[in-house]
């Protein structure tokens, strides 16, 4: 038995999901950050290599992906000498529940001359003692906060940027997880961050792209909205990502309304306070 919370089983090729995967808008449905952690762990499985690393990852939400066992299938749509394209699919049985894509660009030297850069501070990650309070932490920050981060999202409803230090848990139970695997599960928290208001998350997302300039370092990172539109219930949102070292990729994400399931800060930090508590004592509910 594992001592750390994953979010699925796996038995040969099938991916059994664990009460962590489940979605906050429906319990019957997975929430985003395992279903890109699973795509991730199949193009790192397969496709990367110390001259291809992955530049772009795609996941479609088209619709909620069932909290049901799950089957990877993905092939090489092309492979270049510099480009490397991959297709990715979720399957229960056989119907298709998710997709996405992945762009593998091969290592090169950078070229000659200055590129403009937007002047702004660079995220920071949480002071360090807030950091190392527990491995499973999630950290919220706002710029409308006293001390800039906190343990609870509901000490964040305000109005202004928004950002998130996040440890996630590993993919598939038993195997540790990777830096990229773990960087694909704190993108798709660009819908949170974009879209987290006064009154919690009434936006749902439909997808998410992250890009790389380069690879994470470690395990703990970051997620710091960048920009956030919306009009007649449909919303456009950019951020950030970054580790200890700085920011290495950025996300998009377009969301629909969702205002009937609108979800509250309370009922993240209860989630975040159980996934915590089971860090403590694994045996527990099992």
């Amino acid at each position: 038995m594992s001592s750390t919370p994953a979010y699925f089983t796996r038995s040969g090729g099938v991916f059994t999901p664990n009460r962590y995967s489940l979605s906050l808008w429906a319990r019957a449905t997975l929430s985003g950050p395992p279903v890109c952690g699973l795509m991730a762990r199949e193009v790192e499985a397969h496709y990367c290599t110390d001259e291809f690393v992955p530049a772009r990852l795609t996941v479609d939400l088209h619709r909620a992906v069932p909290a049901v066992p799950l089957t990877v299938h993905s092939e090489v749509i092309r492979d270049g000498k510099r480009v490397r394209a991959v297709a990715i699919e979720l399957r229960s049985e056989d119907a298709v529940v998710a997709r996405g894509s992945a762009l593998l660009l091969r290592r090169s030297t950078q070229p000659p001359g200055e590129v403009w850069r937007a002047e702004r501070d660079r995220p920071l990650p949480p002071p360090s003692a807030l950091a190392t309070i527990d491995e499973t932490l999630h950290l919220f920050g706002s710029d409308g906060h006293a001390e800039g981060w906190s343990p609870k999202m509901t000490e964040h409803l305000n109005d202004t940027r928004k950002r998130k230090w996040v440890r996630n848990i590993p993919v598939v139970e038993g195997e540790p997880a990777t830096p990229f695997c773990y960087a694909a599960m704190t993108g798709e928290q660009t819908s949170l961050v974009t879209n987290w208001g006064t009154e919690g998350i009434g936006f749902i997302n439909t997808d998410v792209s992250i890009t790389f300039s380069r690879m994470p370092i470690g395990t703990d990172m970051g997620i710091e909205a960048e920009s956030h539109l919306s009009d007649d219930g449909i919303a456009a949102g950019a951020a950030v990502l970054y580790d200890s070292e700085g920011a290495f990729g950025i996300c998009t994400t377009t969301a629909l309304a969702n205002a009937h399931r609108q979800i509250s800060g309370t009922a993240i930090d209860k989630l975040t306070d159980v996934v915590a508590e089971f860090a403590v004592t694994p045996d527990r509910g099992r």
